[in-house]
């Protein structure tokens, strides 16, 4: 060997050492950093009614909140929520799943959680006091308390237990399993634009807390949607249109109701359209939507026939009851009705105000801008079909005995006390219990506890719960009621 040989030799070396190096290092940085880059995208269900539960409609791509910030926040703040954790709000769990019923998971960079149409629209009912829940989709969530929801999440970011230093020993109990860069976006990026956004949400739906409270199975449907969309100045509203809270529909066989007047005060006769609107009321944005999940479900709604009733029914009775709901309720109530699905006039129809008024042309002419330039299956998307009516639209009645309490404010809590005149309608009951009254039909409406469970009382005298109007079947004699009922059961 010359003496030249050895600067070669070590420069060989220095170089293998070097590209050692650079190479350990875009290693490691792959690592850390993959999870981050690498798999975005949703949970996905090959089984429709789970891909319904717990499919993403892509509310969770930018509105949805970090995974294990929505886990930790029941144990960070257990003093906000009236039980224990998300279902003292009446959100729904099945054995097995890690998400509630009505929330899909997506990997934006971090694992984030959205709504979905399930968690308005799934329900259960009891047959006794003792008896198993049965979840039921497509019903109306009689669970729900999403206003709670809404301000539990609003006020936690207020809380100064909102922030790294608390929630990631909490988070790492959970069983999250960061990476050292993981845990440096979630304690400097994530967890502090999170509690910025929540703020940012909570002081825009600070009118919540001058409505009456919702209750469970009920939603102002536009005035958190005149915030969060178009981020009107509630705070100078009308008064008038402040309050709009309804009840969840059922939302099963929708093919019948193309053409239809559809929400309550029949402002749309689109059911895609529909769909679309009630996505954005989820979370998604024009942007955001995910129209082939969407169109995955509402291709499985179109024909979806309602539960059937599981109790005996009186066949006898239920054969003079058909004659009696043909003489005095199918024209407005019945698939092919002369009015059915049409709009029936405030001064006729006589029921509460507050959710019509709570639509207003402002807010329509707004709404007309939205999904503009956005096309699917080529085809726009740009909504059309919406319209400022002046009542409420005659909903066909499939599936009634599953859509207690009835009117559109959910304020006559079963068929029976509907057919009595406003003045001898309950005044106050309970929701929230789905024991199901077979006699009445409904949901037991008398009890306010249950095995330390309180249920929500509900007052006919605030505003937007009153219970008048609708003076139909008020003549006919108690027998006839009675067979009228047994005959609406098998609807």
């Amino acid at each position: 060997m010359t003496p030249s040989d050895h600067p070669t030799g070590l420069k060989k070396i220095i170089t293998w050492i070097v590209v050692g190096i650079i190479t350990t290092v875009l290693i490691v940085g792959v690592i850390l950093v993959w999870p981050l880059v690498g798999k975005n995208g949703p949970v996905e269900y090959t089984d429709i009614d789970d891909h319904f539960k717990y499919g993403s409609i892509g509310s969770d791509v930018t509105n949805g909140l970090p995974y294990w910030i929505w886990k930790a926040l029941p144990v960070v703040f257990p003093d906000k929520l009236p039980g224990e954790g998300y279902q003292s709000i009446g959100l729904l769990y099945e054995e097995g799943h890690d998400l509630p019923i009505g929330f899909s998971q997506r990997r934006v960079q971090v694992d984030r959680v959205g709504l979905n149409c399930a968690v308005c629209h799934t329900g259960t009912v009891r047959d006794t006091p003792d008896s198993e829940p049965r979840i039921i989709t497509t019903m109306p969530a009689n669970n729900l308390y999403l206003q709670n929801y809404i301000k539990f999440i609003s006020e936690v970011a207020l809380d100064p237990r909102f922030s790294a230093n608390i929630m990631m020993p909490y988070i790492e109990q959970l069983g999250a399993k960061f990476n050292p860069l993981e845990k440096l976006v979630y304690r400097y990026i994530v967890i502090p634009q999170t509690r910025d956004a929540l703020i940012t949400q909570g002081a825009r739906l600070a009118f919540l807390y001058n409505q009456p409270d919702w209750g469970p199975g009920r939603v102002d449907t536009f005035n958190p949607y005149k915030a969060i969309q178009f981020n009107f100045p509630m705070d100078q509203l009308d008064e008038k249109e402040l309050i709009g809270t309804s009840d969840y529909p059922p939302i099963w066989e929708q093919k019948p109701r193309e053409g239809l007047q559809l929400h309550w005060d029949g402002d749309n006769d689109s059911v895609d359209e529909r769909n679309l609107s009630a996505a954005l009321g989820a979370g998604v944005t024009p942007v955001t939507a995910d129209f082939e999940q969407i169109k995955r479900i509402a291709d499985w709604l179109w024909e979806l026939p309602p539960p059937p009733y599981p109790y005996p029914i009186n066949a006898e009775l239920a054969s003079t009851g058909e004659r009696i709901y043909q003489n005095n309720c199918a024209s407005c109530h019945a698939f092919g009705g002369s009015k059915t699905g049409t709009v029936n006039p405030i001064d006729q129809i006589g029921t509460d105000p507050y959710r019509l008024n709570s639509y207003t042309y402002q807010l329509l002419s707004n709404q007309n801008t939205l999904y503009a330039d956005v096309s699917f299956q080529g085809e726009d998307q740009r909504f059309k079909h919406f319209r400022k009516t002046n009542g409420y639209a005659n909903m066909p009645l499939d599936g009634v005995w599953l859509r207690a309490p009835y009117l559109h404010n959910g304020s006559v809590p079963t068929l029976r006390d509907l057919l009595e005149a406003p003045e001898n309608r309950p005044k106050t009951y309970y929701r929230g219990n789905d024991v199901f009254d077979q006699e009445k039909v409904g949901f037991v409406s008398t009890v306010a506890e249950e095995n330390d469970r309180q249920f929500f009382k509900f007052d006919t005298t605030l505003p937007g719960n009153s219970n008048s109007g609708h003076l139909y079947g008020l003549d006919l004699s108690s027998e006839e009621k009675e067979a009228l009922i047994e005959y609406m059961k098998q609807l």
